[in-house]
């Protein structure tokens, strides 16, 4: 049988579209009811009648007896959840969901005898690049270079996950970029959609690596259908920049190009007065000193370990944000 947690994220939701429209026994944790109703709704958006068939099972990766009934009867595990959030005063969670959260998956796995693992992490986890050079699987981590508590969390996860491969575990890890797809238009890569919708003017000259959820999908399909063991993959089916990126969803959805170039000063300026409104006010800061700084960043992912593993295809990338942003709900 097969565990899936994140089953009412992103990625988690769409890995469930393929596994039960397969027919698969699958078993999927959930935190709340509301949660619930997201993937719920992506079955029904997709037409997909299966969502019942899926074993739903209400828990948490930070709580350890729930996952053990959950790891009842697995031999297959698909880790897909985690705390996605820039905000400082997230640094506890974020440590407590992703890093915790997958000792906990990892010890499991090793106790109920699991055969194997795939974990999601993300390219914020890869290392540092020296003179531009283009990021690979093997680009070494710095600990000398500042970066920011979601990469920290993601990296430290990662390190859980090596640690159960050490211990006997299979494992295999994908990094995604950012992740695009549908049904989740309030959260993630669906607030850049939106941004751009309600006539985003600001632009930096960083760059960005994306890729589409379903071929997120299918590689964690296609890799734990063979049998790699203890390797990691990047997936990314392009690099924009961001003023490219932004461009092809304005031209998709009609909407003006951004114009405006947002410096390193403007953007130094901007995250404080964001951090002074969200003092004020409580709300949640929309722009922090990291997002502000990794703006700015020009970095390119290489992709070839997974196309010369799998002779894997990734879709178009500027053909599926085109359509995707033709899908965005008006």
């Amino acid at each position: 049988m097969i565990l899936v947690t994140g089953g009412t994220g992103l990625v988690g939701a769409h890995l469930l579209l393929e596994l039960a429209g397969n027919a698969q026994k699958v078993r999927a944790l959930y935190r709340t009811e509301k949660s619930l109703n997201k993937a719920r709704n992506l079955f029904t958006a997709k037409g997909n009648s299966r969502f019942d068939a899926i074993e739903w099972v209400q828990g948490d990766i930070t709580d350890v007896p729930s996952l053990e009934e959950a790891f009842a009867g697995i031999d297959t595990v698909y880790h897909c959840a985690a705390n996605v959030s820039f905000e400082p005063k997230d640094e506890a969670l974020l440590r407590k969901v992703n890093i915790e959260g997958t000792a906990n998956m990892v010890n499991c796995a090793l106790d109920f005898g699991v055969a194997k693992f795939c974990h999601v992490s993300s390219i914020a986890a890869l290392g540092t690049p020296k003179d531009n050079e283009a990021i690979t699987e093997e680009t070494e981590w710095n600990p000398e270079v500042r970066h920011g508590d979601y990469a920290i969390s993601k990296y430290g996860a990662e390190m859980e996950v090596w640690r159960a491969w050490q211990e006997g575990l299979n494992v295999v890890i994908v990094n995604p970029g950012v992740i695009f797809g549908e049904g989740f238009w309030n959260e993630g890569s669906g607030k850049v959609l939106k941004s751009v919708k309600n006539g985003q003017p600001f632009y930096t000259k960083g760059s960005v690596g994306i890729v589409f959820v379903e071929d997120v999908v299918k590689a964690m399909l296609q890799l734990m259908a063979t049998d790699t063991n203890g390797e990691r993959y990047t997936l990314v089916s392009g690099n924009f920049t961001y003023k490219q990126m932004l461009s092809i969803i304005a031209d998709a959805m009609k909407k003006s190009r951004p114009s405006i170039y947002a410096s390193p000063l403007m953007t130094s300026a901007a995250w404080r007065i964001d951090w002074f409104v969200s003092k004020l006010t409580g709300q949640r800061r929309k722009l922090t000193r990291s997002m502000a700084r990794s703006s700015h960043n020009i970095e390119h992912y290489d992709n070839s370990k997974i196309v010369e593993k799998l002779d894997f295809t990734f879709a178009d990338a500027e053909s599926c944000l085109k359509q995707l942003s033709l899908s965005y709900p008006s």
